[in-house]
């Protein structure tokens, strides 16, 4: 621990002199889909980007110039590792050289969907070794509320430093949605909070260096409860119209064009898609922080439980309605080959087509490769592979994927997004 700064307030002075400055040490715990865009743009902002990470083929990757993440380019690394303001390594005792330090590192469910903390504890460790007068840190990874103060703020205060005057500590959520063309790192508002309000006024000065706009609130706990308002509210209403699609279909009514025909709505509407089942980083996960920490406090989640039991139980509606599709043709499912199109939940639905019976091959444009309990399924040529199949299931809709050639190939085609909206014809089989 270094000590030697002469007062508490010349820590926050110097610290914010730095930042505006640009001569602050920039340095990033996790180099995945959140911490590498985040590095980047403090790099073409000007600072100098220390990433942190365990995996040495990312780290050897990002100092070769290359990049493994859809949202940042090969050029924007290479021209950032060139000029001196990006480097990775797996070393964490650059700590000790940082101003500011971001931990972006996963935070999944357990089985028993509880949150796994190791991975913030783990880099949580790894930082009160090195923390130091002048630090600030910020958590981004997803958790519930009460986690900076409660789990974080212990374990750096262990160095006899106090937070808010010798080291600052704050949360802000990461918002990142992976390959959307419109909104990425730079332009999504920032929202952060600090244990104090020093803390809040330092996090707002840093992202300011670098994104286009930021939203300071009071506490760690709103701006923790932000980010699971926000995925809490899509996964509701995606388990709604998750519901409407299984009625409907009951009913012969076509989902979609009810969608479209209430969007006209100019006020009090705001359309959600059904699909195959809730896939992602975040929306699957984080409500189930809320609910978690709720049942901590006594209260039933009502909301968010039964929306996630509906989620749920999609990817065994889109096995069964395949499965009658196949009948309709005079095939059982059992023996069948059904050829996925896209990756995401695509290891659940093939343990459910695999259970009755099916042989299963996926593509994905973006994802050379899936791991699915301990097997590796790489992903094959799709209008090969739909020529061949007795079946394909599109769920995931990627727009740079030509459907035409495959609509002629397939046998069966089940389009569980939409992607062959206006079409006609007599292979297509829609949820």
């Amino acid at each position: 621990m270094q000590t030697g700064i002469a007062t508490p307030a010349t820590a926050a002075m110097q610290l914010s002199e730095k930042i505006a400055n640009k001569t602050a040490q920039v340095g990033i715990i996790g180099l995945g889909y959140v911490g590498l865009p985040l590095a980047v743009e403090f790099g073409k902002a000007g600072f100098s980007v220390t990433g942190i990470d365990l995996i040495e083929s990312k780290v050897a990757r990002i100092n070769a110039g290359d990049s493994y993440v859809q949202d940042v380019s090969a050029k924007e690394v290479a021209e950032l590792v060139e000029a001196g303001k990006l480097r990775a390594t797996t070393d964490f005792s650059v700590v000790a050289e940082m101003d500011t330090i971001n931990i972006c590192v996963p935070t999944p469910l357990r089985k028993t969907k509880d949150p796994d903390m190791s991975y913030i504890v783990s880099a949580c460790q790894e930082i009160a070794k090195y923390v130091h007068p002048g630090l600030l840190a910020i958590l981004e990874s997803t958790t519930y509320p009460g986690t900076t103060d409660e789990l974080v703020l212990p374990m750096l205060s262990a160095s006899g430093l106090s937070v808010g005057s010798d080291f600052f500590l704050c949360f802000s959520p990461e918002r990142v949605d992976p390959g959307n063309p419109k909104f990425q790192t730079r332009n999504i508002p920032k929202v952060v909070g600090g244990v104090t309000p020093e803390c809040t006024r330092l996090g707002a000065q840093f992202y300011s260096q670098a994104l286009e706009k930021v939203v300071p609130v009071s506490s760690t706990q709103v701006a923790e409860m932000v980010k699971l308002l926000e995925n809490t509210f899509r996964m509701i209403n995606i388990g709604l119209v998750n519901e409407l699609a299984t009625m409907c279909e009951r009913m012969s009514i076509n989902i979609w064009e009810v969608i479209d025909a209430a969007a006209t709505k100019p006020f009090g509407f705001m359309p959600f898609y059904p699909g195959p089942g809730l896939g992602g980083h975040c929306i699957p996960i984080d409500p189930f922080y809320l609910s978690w920490k709720s049942k901590q406090a006594g209260i039933e989640a009502r909301f968010i439980e039964l929306a996630g039991h509906v989620n749920g139980q999609m990817p065994h509606f889109v096995v069964e309605k395949l499965q009658n599709a196949l009948n309709d043709q005079a095939k059982p499912l059992k023996g069948s080959h059904v050829h996925i199109l896209g990756s995401r939940q695509a290891g659940h639905r093939r343990r459910l087509l695999q259970r009755g019976g099916a042989k299963v091959s996926f593509s994905d444009p973006f994802v050379p490769s899936i791991r699915i309990d301990q097997e590796i399924l790489t992903s094959t040529d799709a209008i090969e592979s739909v020529s061949t199949a007795d079946a394909a299931v599109i769920v995931t809709d990627h727009t740079s994927v030509d459907y035409r050639p495959l609509v002629d190939r397939a046998s069966l085609i089940l389009d569980t997004r939409n992607a062959l909206r206006g079409w006609s014809s007599p292979n297509i089989i829609r949820l």
